[in-house]
């Protein structure tokens, strides 16, 4: 782990993205002009100032008059803004899709119905979940981990490794020991070659695991297509993409098996339309959650209520504790499902004094 005093960003090995040793997020506010507000949150872990600019500059003067009761049609203005540069992807999408949900909250607020209505209606009212890592540094210390979580009613977990692929399976194997009852997934985080993901995916099969995510460079489509093409466990791949053209080419090219968007990085009227070309193929889609705050993990769970064909969504157990602390009352999480949260838009409320506390220490 990186000294939490140390200043900038860090890599952290093996993984090659940059990670930030604070809690580093987007959170946007939306005002009606009856002062109804509307909260939206991007998935921003670092420099987050890069799409809070994107919001103040190029968005939010085209925003500000048009209707609050209407987040499609206004996402799509926003859209067409930057569109021959990079409209859809990169800080541009995290931008929009901070707006886009603040926009979704807002107009169920108005409406008085929470976003899952308005999607459509909710398919479920508690989400399955996985829980998401075991963060300790040793595979005896991973599977104690494992065995409390299964005290606690987990039913599924996802491991956090790519260390290597003998490690990894011995990794798996420590946790089938230690707790049987587990569905086992890994997140390589892209750290293989097509040959050594496909040694890995053989023997996580053997091992009768869940799903193999993120095996490859993020880049990498004819690799994972190889790979899905070869290996019998589901491969997972999405959290990097922010629409539905990179989904439809994924998925067309049968370069995954299951969807993971992250909706605080498509937002919920893009995320909606990714659920919809998953599921045109048959797809399933088991949203992608990290370290977001309160705000995305209530819109990610707003929209996989609205998706018919739902494996689980990502439970984060540290950051879904500290993204609670911008919330005035903690939505329900157990370790093995989240109710989905009652009331109007996101079913939260924002605590806009600590927000503003924590953006501003000093």
């Amino acid at each position: 782990m990186p000294d939490a005093s140390a200043p900038g960003y860090q890599v952290r090995e093996p993984w090659r993205s940059l990670y930030s040793a604070q809690y580093e997020t987007l959170l946007v506010e939306v005002i009606a002009d009856d002062g109804t507000s509307g909260w939206g949150e991007a998935l921003a872990p670092v420099a987050p100032e890069v799409p809070a600019a994107i919001v103040d500059l190029l968005l939010a003067p085209v925003l500000r008059g048009r209707s609050a009761t209407s987040p499609r049609p206004q996402w799509s203005r926003l859209r067409d803004l930057m569109r021959e540069r990079g409209h859809l992807v990169g800080h541009q999408a995290d931008a929009l899709a901070a707006v886009d949900i603040a926009l979704w909250d807002l107009a169920g607020r108005l409406a008085d119905r929470p976003v899952a209505d308005l999607l459509g209606g909710p398919f479920r009212s508690s989400l399955p979940t996985y829980v998401s890592g075991l963060p300790r540094s040793t595979d005896t210390g991973r599977a104690e981990l494992a065995r409390e979580w299964v005290g606690k009613g987990a039913q599924r977990v996802k491991l956090h490794i790519g260390l290597g692929v003998e490690e990894d399976l011995a990794t798996v194997d420590a946790i089938q020991q230690a707790a049987p009852e587990l569905s086992i997934a890994v997140d390589a985080h892209w750290a293989y070659s097509v040959s050594d993901a496909l040694r890995l995916a053989a023997g996580l099969a053997e091992r009768g695991c869940w799903f193999l995510e993120a095996p490859l460079a993020p880049e990498d489509r004819d690799g994972h297509a190889e790979l899905v093409a070869r290996s019998t466990i589901p491969v997972a791949v999405g959290e990097a993409m922010r629409n539905r053209y990179e989904f439809a080419d994924w998925i067309g090219s049968r370069a995954l098996r299951i969807a993971q968007p992250d909706i605080a990085r498509t937002g919920i009227t893009e995320g909606m339309a990714i659920a919809g070309v998953a599921a045109a193929s048959h797809v399933p889609v088991a949203p992608h959650h990290s370290v977001g705050l309160g705000v995305a993990l209530a819109a990610g769970l707003h929209v996989s209520a609205a998706i018919e064909d739902l494996p689980a969504f990502e439970y984060q157990p540290t950051s879904a504790e500290i993204g609670q602390r911008v919330l005035r009352d903690p939505l329900v999480v157990a370790a093995d499902h989240i109710d989905l949260p009652q009331g109007p838009g996101l079913g939260i409320e924002v605590d806009a004094e600590t927000v503003h506390r924590l953006a501003d220490p000093s």
